[in-house]
């Protein structure tokens, strides 16, 4: 077998922006250059996916960076038949990221003859010769049991916390954390307990999937500056009533952190014509060219702590290390100079 000197990273089409600025940080950390293997990820004229690798596998290491984001169903088929094709050519083990996990709404029977695919899609993972996967933020904690192979959940509280202190710096006291709805009230509170700030709750009421009938407040958020703390946000809909629900009960401003900005539809309209400030997603979904204009929406960058995740995995070390704010404080060299 060759001597691995370096991780082998490989991306397909879902999302090469972030995965060119994790060579980059991989690059920079090692003193030399980390480039993705070249391949070429295409389709037939009807839509079959090809994947061909051009470079020697055989006995290395092999990271393949994949969001199952829009259009869900081919970036999967793209993830699944690359991991066929290392695996064919004798990679020595084959690690997913997958930065954001789709289907994973759908991890439990919420009535009767309904499926659970995220469980089905763990375990097409599994079948095509995955053997660990690193993820962010799932959007419930129970898939990790879904997968028999090892699963790393990083987490985007300790990012954001790193911006809040920055961006909130000298007013943390009058900031109030909200979760959106009950289900994220862990979420919510991780953040809080971080910046060290209080907690309020979007009671919300469904009387039928998709639509809110009833919005209450639990907590007190008159004159206070509210952050939403989410892991997804898919049309907004939810989000901006929650926004307007804050203001209305006093709340001088409200911004948003969401890990995982699919903004599919209106969305991007709904927050620009929105009450809140400002709405913070990470980029482990490709951002479009509306999300890039809008001007309140912002980006912050996963590449650092994936970058490190992946060289942790590659030596052996802990990734859990990377759960903490002080630990990524210095990979994010510059961007929060003054946090504290």
């Amino acid at each position: 077998m060759p001597a691995q000197i370096s991780p082998k990273i490989i991306s397909g089409n879902a999302n090469q922006e972030l995965a060119h600025a994790i060579s980059r940080r991989m690059s920079a950390y090692r003193g030399m250059t980390v480039g993705l293997v070249d391949a070429r990820v295409e389709r037939f004229n009807d839509g079959e996916i090809f994947v061909e690798v051009f470079e020697n596998v055989r006995g290395e290491d092999m990271f393949i960076i994949q969001s199952t984001s829009n259009p869900a169903n081919d970036n999967l088929m793209e993830l699944l038949i690359m991991c066929d094709a290392l695996r064919r050519s004798s990679a020595a083990r084959i690690t997913a990221i997958i930065p954001y996990f789709g289907y994973a709404r759908q991890d439990r029977r919420t009535k009767a003859r309904t499926p659970i695919t995220a469980k089905l899609v763990a375990n097409m993972m599994v079948e095509a010769g995955i053997e660990r996967v690193l993820t962010m933020d799932l959007h419930a904690a129970q898939i990790q049991g879904f997968f028999d192979i090892p699963v790393d959940n990083l987490y985007a509280a300790p990012i954001f916390a790193l911006d809040v202190m920055h961006n909130f710096a000298g007013r943390l006291d009058n900031v109030t954390v909200v979760s959106p709805d009950v289900g994220g009230v862990a979420r919510a509170r991780e953040l809080a307990q971080r910046i060290g700030c209080g907690l309020a709750i979007v009671d919300k009421r469904r009387s039928q999937p998709g639509v809110v009938e009833e919005m209450t407040v639990i907590g007190e958020v008159e004159g206070q500056t509210c952050i939403i703390v989410d892991d997804i946000c898919d049309t907004a809909g939810t989000l901006c009533k929650a926004a307007d629900l804050l203001i209305s009960e006093g709340a001088s401003e409200v911004h948003s952190y969401i890990t995982h900005g699919v903004l599919s539809g209106p969305a991007v309209e709904r927050i620009t014509k929105s009450n809140m400030k400002s709405l913070v997603i990470t980029d482990s979904i490709g951002a479009t060219d509306a999300v890039k204009a809008a001007p309140n929406i912002r980006i912050v960058p996963t590449a650092p702590v994936f970058a490190q995740a992946i060289l942790n995995i590659w030596n052996g070390t802990s990734v859990s290390s990377l759960f903490d704010t002080d630990t990524l404080h210095p990979i994010y060299e510059g961007m929060y100079a003054n946090a504290s």
